[in-house]
């Protein structure tokens, strides 16, 4: 699974632009494509420099970022799933009373959520900032507890709560318990804390966007734990896998 590190640590502008610039490179916020400066890249029979070459490459392979971000689970976004219905909808030019029809709703509603959506994107510049200055005051980022540094949470994360509340210290323990030297499991915990660093780790075995067959997906998982049934439906059920309607094809969840 690729490290979402790196997306969290992006700026507002880096995620907006999708992509970040240092001295040597231009790299995709969102899954880490690098274009090194002073190359020439070919795209679609199209020379671009390196600054050319990684807005072609994240307008081709994410789109417009208001619509990779939408496509993210609601709990991410800290939005509800009507509210990002009505803002998908916004970002297709829809009017209100459009929207409204879609949905499900009166227009009234669709004015009253983009009242609550502007007090939100308020509050949220207020807490940006908020959380800037502390770093800057104190030189300590917020996700570095006393127990070790707060992990960062999938993307694809069904629900957000206390169960991904995992730092370091605790993800290196849980793995040296369950797993293995050769990264085979042991056993599957019981605990939901454990179990997500163990399905975390499992995920390393997987690749981003590349389709695999549920024997495939059988095979690998096997090789890590008898019961490779029981892997496979808690990789779907904690969101780390999507999986096609037929349950042929699965794929590893952005």
């Amino acid at each position: 699974m690729e490290n979402k590190i790196f997306f969290w640590n992006s700026s507002v502008n880096e995620i907006v632009m999708g992509y970040k610039e240092s001295k040597e490179a231009y790299q995709c916020t969102f899954c880490e494509s690098k274009f090194e400066k002073g190359r020439i890249f070919t795209m679609n029979d199209t020379l671009y420099d390196a600054f050319g070459a990684v807005n072609q490459h994240c307008k081709a392979e994410h789109g417009f970022t208001a619509d990779y971000l939408l496509n993210q689970e609601p709990s991410i976004l800290g939005i509800s799933e009507i509210q990002q219905q009505i803002l998908k909808l916004m970002s297709e030019g829809r009017d209100d009373k459009t929207i409204a029809n879609i949905v499900g709703i009166a227009p009234s509603t669709v004015r009253n959520h983009r009242f609550k959506l502007r007090e939100k994107e308020k509050q949220a510049k207020l807490f940006l900032a908020l959380m800037q200055s502390l770093e800057d005051k104190t030189s300590r980022s917020i996700n570095q507890s006393d127990a070790g540094v707060i992990e960062e949470i999938h993307q694809s994360a069904t629900m957000i709560d206390d169960r991904y509340n995992i730092t370091d210290d605790e993800r290196e323990k849980v793995i040296k318990a369950y797993m293995n030297v050769n990264g085979a499991l042991i056993q599957f915990p019981a605990k939901e804390k454990k179990k997500i660093i163990i399905l975390r780790e499992i995920m390393k075995n997987f690749k981003p966007n590349l389709d695999y067959q549920e024997r495939e997906v059988n095979r690998i998982l096997e090789r890590i734990y008898n019961d490779y049934a029981t892997l496979r439906r808690a990789l779907i059920e904690y969101g780390f896998f999507d999986r096609s309607d037929d349950c042929s094809v699965y794929r590893v969840k952005d």
